[in-house]
């Protein structure tokens, strides 16, 4: 079975979703107490520019990066052996749905614009059993920024991630499952452009013509254009909002 052509159109990206590293280290340093050695589990990390940055701003962690595209995690490993910081990663070719990983593996789980492909709600449930007590997770997630959003946002949304929520309609979802808030903000619009959505205009430029006919990348390149469109018109309505949070031992 071939790869979907969706692998091939955001590979070689800088990302693969909204984010800076200034945004992670941000979130980073709202864990109050991440141990001297630590292990972290990224989950959907794409080609890795936050888990480079997390092994860089944390000296004695070790992250384990999991994706279920391996080329992804080749690249991860390159841009990590240029910087030595190999020793202090290692990744894992798996789906974020059936990771093979042993209950209460990890201090800290990080997600950056994933948890949205196996749901939020089902992310912060399943994921938690591989979270020690008192472990720490830290995710983006979609959320309105605005109480009445215009009609484009809400279609556009509604398409593509019907379940978005506010800030405070997410909280709840996080406190059912069983975490203690620690600290959430809002990722500003420039996280979205300056190594994602300008990376991705100009390569579906380039590989527009190369997948004229296939159906399926045809429809992800249409698409992903409308996103970034519909974004330039709303950034103030909506955003990736990072929450941190840490595993609640009653629940």
């Amino acid at each position: 079975m071939s790869e979907s052509p969706i692998f091939e159109i955001f590979d070689g990206l800088p990302r693969q979703g909204p984010g800076s590293n200034e945004c992670t280290e941000k979130a980073f340093r709202t864990i109050p107490s991440v141990p001297d050695v630590s292990r972290i589990l990224d989950i959907g990390c794409g080609v890795g520019m936050q888990t480079i940055h997390l092994a860089r701003i944390c000296n004695e962690c070790h992250i384990t990066a999991t994706d279920i595209y391996q080329p992804f995690l080749d690249e991860l490993m390159e841009n990590a052996a240029k910087e030595g910081l190999e020793d202090r990663i290692s990744t894992v070719c798996a789906s974020m749905d059936d990771l093979p990983f042993e209950a209460g593996e990890f201090d800290v789980i990080w997600a950056e614009g994933s948890i949205f492909i196996i749901g939020f709600e089902k992310g912060l449930s399943y994921w938690k059993q591989f979270l020690k007590e008192g472990g720490y997770m830290a995710v983006t997630e979609a959320t309105w920024f605005k109480d009445e959003p215009s009609a484009e946002s809400l279609q556009f949304w509604q398409e593509s991630y019907p379940d978005i929520r506010d800030i405070p309609d997410t909280e709840k979802v996080i406190t059912s499952a069983g975490y203690n808030i620690i600290d959430r903000f809002k990722l500003p619009a420039s996280a979205w452009w300056d190594d994602y959505y300008i990376p991705l205009e100009k390569r579906l430029d380039d590989i527009s013509d190369k997948y004229k006919g296939n159906t399926e990348a045809e429809m992800i390149i249409e698409f992903s254009r409308k996103e970034i469109e519909v974004f330039k018109e709303h950034s103030d309505e909506y955003g990736y909002t990072f929450f941190v949070f840490q595993k609640n031992a009653n629940k």
